[in-house]
């Protein structure tokens, strides 16, 4: 399946739900935020939202600093 994240195009297994794609990329743990298609993804929802070809996925890391 193809994904657009972060407005780059990638390839994917599937089927693939948005906490598989947070672990694939190495996020799992980390503090982001999942949009999924203009809409956020609750971090509660990340194991039961399913991806499909062509979403459209950002994806924002929380950087710590002062």
């Amino acid at each position: 399946m193809e994904l657009v994240i972060n407005g780059e195009s990638r390839q994917f297994p599937s089927p693939l739900t948005v906490a598989e794609l947070v672990a694939a990329l190495h996020h799992a743990g980390k503090r982001i935020a999942v949009e999924r298609n203009g809409d956020i993804v609750p971090r509660g929802r990340h194991a039961e939202t399913a991806l499909v070809d062509g979403d459209r996925i950002e994806i924002v890391v929380a950087v710590g600093g002062g």
